[in-house]
């Protein structure tokens, strides 16, 4: 009862101190695909991802309910960096709903064209200066915000002398974006702009820690708990946890905890309430962790960049450029492609449970399948043609050369490979017992199945990255091998690992497929997240990247296709497979037998 107590209290502090709407709240998921659209329209960068921002302390004055209660402790202000746009998860600042989405409209354009360099004063006016004067539209939504703005901010008349005086210099600096050269020292931070991009910098040190191929979880996967805000972190070592004497009550520690165990971008913790414990850090400790637990949290980090692990000196099979987008320049060699040996399988045939999945594809692919076309009136063949006989000696004609008849196949001038992706997400359940990687390897042996039924020419391979030095590919099934019970064993023993650099295994892909003289090459992408590793190949670098090895492919004259159960996929697959260029499977478990018949409606036309 006294907890009960408690909360209720809690409750009513926060009500009586909270200057926010929470009625009129607008939610950054339900305007997200908009804003891209408008960042992009404004100028901004295809390839930087949307994300929400976690909230920053910043140590203005508040009221004495507001200190009781612990509210406005923290602001989420939007900015932007070659990394990512970040903006506010939710904005419930005015009591109008449409001018919490207008204030999202607003920032996301000041992203848009607010210069990169500078101090945050000028850089804020700037911005604001370029779109009042260019758009007519923002600026009367602007007069709209800055008249609410301006009520919701503390009346310089009740703050001390030297915060008065910067309030009032702040106001003007709003009203009249580029009138006022400098913001006067004061001995505490004024209240947060709302309008205005954040004047704290990311602290990426070069480098967005986002999300990690083994931290997207599929859908239905309950296990997780999803968090889209982009948080603060830094790399630490795994702190001790051997027993030890303690001599106070361990209740009476007022913290969530030293550290955030992180696998990559997933944080597990047993903990009930994670993202709420995870909005009372400024900053996230994360350090590596083998041992698993049964709760987990998924993260995009800001963090400094890893090391990269040292190359293993063992000579690389194969070594492809990969793009730098910060530089505008394709390192050459600068990816090792490891090809890794089938090893010792067992032969095995379709497993049981797919029989049934087998009969409806083979059913669904029959109109595909090489049709027998009699060719009459033939100088040579193998059988007579009587008809042509017939008329022949009807007419009077001695010359039988054209009397004979053939059967030929008509048959598909198509090759395909499909690229697998084998990164340790795969090891994500989807439901009960149920991973992905199962789900992958029933759908390599579906499509197989059904390609062996087409006679289309096909290849298997997977892959994994663990880092430049080490992009794992594994060849299933070549285009000159037959598809039997060998390479039925060998999908069976495929198992997850490390992390996705997407572009190093399109680019080994793409050679081999261009190696084919079919008339029509498709390299099938099948994947559960975005590209990624634990160096620098994250967000906005290993999108671009893998969009570069998509253009050369396409510049060789192949077509590429992405099916994908990565549920976020939309805010990312666009720019790099374009709006037809790939396909979201809403429920996994469904990927098997989807997977063969999307391949059936890519190739119709490939007679």
């Amino acid at each position: 009862m006294e907890e009960q107590v408690g909360i209720w209290w809690h409750q009513l502090l926060n009500r009586m101190a909270g200057a926010q709407h929470a009625d009129a709240g607008v939610a950054l998921p339900a305007l997200s695909q908009q804003l891209g659209v408008l960042f992009r329209a404004l100028g901004g960068a295809h390839g930087v991802p949307l994300d929400a921002v976690a909230g920053v302390r910043h140590g203005a004055r508040r009221s004495v309910l507001e200190r009781m209660a612990g509210a406005r402790a923290k602001v989420e202000l939007a900015s932007v960096d070659a990394h990512a746009l970040r903006l506010p998860g939710r904005i419930d600042a005015y009591a109008d709903p449409a001018l919490n989405r207008a204030l999202y409209q607003w920032l996301v354009a000041l992203c848009a064209v607010t210069p990169q360099q500078g101090s945050w004063w000028l850089r804020n006016q700037q911005g604001s200066r370029f779109l009042l004067d260019h758009y007519a539209g923002l600026a009367t939504s602007y007069r709209q915000l800055l008249a609410a703005e301006l009520q919701r901010r503390p009346d310089p008349q009740g703050l001390p002398a030297d915060q008065a005086r910067a309030e009032r210099r702040l106001r003007r600096a709003l009203e009249d974006p580029g009138s006022v050269a400098e913001l006067p020292v004061c001995a505490r931070p004024l209240e947060p702009v709302l309008l205005w991009l954040s004047p704290v910098e990311p602290l990426t040190q070069g480098r967005s820690g986002s999300a990690a191929s083994a931290a997207t979880p599929p859908a239905g996967a309950a296990s997780a708990q999803q968090d889209r805000k982009r948080r603060a972190a830094q790399q630490a070592e795994l702190p001790s946890r051997d027993g030890g004497l303690l001599i106070f009550r361990p209740e009476s520690i007022f913290s969530w905890t030293e550290y955030a165990k992180v696998e990559h971008e997933i944080q597990d913790n047993e903990d009930e309430d994670l993202l709420q414990a995870a909005d009372d850090l400024d900053v996230l400790s994360v350090s590596d962790d083998e041992r698993s637990v049964a709760k987990k949290l998924r993260m995009n980090l800001d963090r400094a960049a890893r090391s990269e692990i040292a190359d293993s000196g063992a000579p690389a099979d194969i070594r492809v450029p990969e793009w730098d987008y910060r530089s505008q320049q394709l390192r050459p060699a600068h990816c090792a492609i490891r090809l890794q040996p089938p090893g010792t399988t067992t032969a095995c045939e379709l497993p049981a449970r797919l029989h049934a999945d087998r009969r409806r594809m083979h059913r669904g692919l029959a109109a595909l399948t090489p049709e027998r076309q009699l060719r009459r009136r033939q100088a040579h063949g193998e059988e007579i043609d009587l008809d042509a006989c017939i008329r022949l000696r009807g007419s009077g004609g001695s010359d039988d050369s054209d009397c004979y008849q053939s059967v030929r196949r008509r048959q598909r001038d198509l090759s395909c490979l499909l690229l697998a992706d084998l990164s340790l997400s795969t090891e994500a359940a989807i439901d009960g017992e149920l991973r992905v990687i199962d789900v992958i390897r029933d759908s390599l042996m579906l499509f197989a199945e059904s390609l062996a039924v087409t006679r289309d020419r096909f290849a298997l391979y997977g892959f994994s990255s663990r880092q430049r030095h080490d992009v794992r590919i594994s060849a299933l099934k070549r285009f000159d091998q037959a598809y039997d019970g060998e390479v039925r064993g060998r999908i069976a023993a495929i198992g997850p690992s490390f992390y996705t650099r997407m572009g190093a295994a399109i680019r080994y892909a793409s050679e081999v497929l261009g190696k084919e003289r079919s008339r029509e090459r498709i390299l099938l992408l099948l994947t559960d997240g975005k590209p990624n590793d634990s160096d620098c190949y994250e967000g906005r670098y290993g999108v671009e990247d893998t969009r570069k090895a998509l253009v050369a492919a396409r510049q060789k004259g192949l077509r590429p296709f992405c099916v994908t159960i990565d549920q976020t996929a939309e805010d990312y697959l666009p720019h790099i497979f374009g709006n037809k260029g790939f396909v979201i499977i809403r429920r996994p478990a469904e990927l098997p037998r989807r997977l063969a018949l999307l391949y059936a409606q890519l190739t119709r036309s490939a007679h």
